[in-house]
């Protein structure tokens, strides 16, 4: 059996959504709280490649993004992204779920799951 990963964090409405719909469709998966967790570098470089980016990895409509300072908004190679990430996991766009064949999405609705995980009755 292949395990899939949902990464995110535990108060988190849309994880929370997406958890509840894999357990619903009885999918397995591990819930991992990346506050609780932090994931490594090459972690969050691979899912940035995965995902098409920094850009479309970080959530910039969420509140702590806009009460980032400018010069914090700009970071300026790999590492400083990585930084900001750590110090602040919720700018990551979730849930996270990873495949065990390494597939990465980010975030939750019926049909990206359905469309991910087969059309469920």
């Amino acid at each position: 059996m292949t395990t899939l990963y949902v990464y995110g964090l535990a108060n988190c409405d849309s994880c929370r959504k997406a958890r509840n719909w894999l357990e619903r469709f009885e999918i397995p998966h591990v819930f991992i709280d990346y506050r609780d967790q932090p994931q490594s570098a090459a972690t969050l470089l691979d899912w940035k490649e995965r995902v098409g980016g920094w850009d479309l990895m970080i959530n910039k409509s969420s509140t702590t993004w806009r009460n980032l300072s400018p010069h914090r908004k700009a970071p300026g190679s790999d590492a400083e992204w990585n930084l900001l990430v750590r110090e602040y996991p919720q700018l990551i766009r979730r849930p996270v779920v990873v495949s065990a064949d390494g597939t990465v999405t980010q975030g939750f609705s019926d049909n990206l799951f359905k469309q991910r995980f087969g059309d469920r009755k």
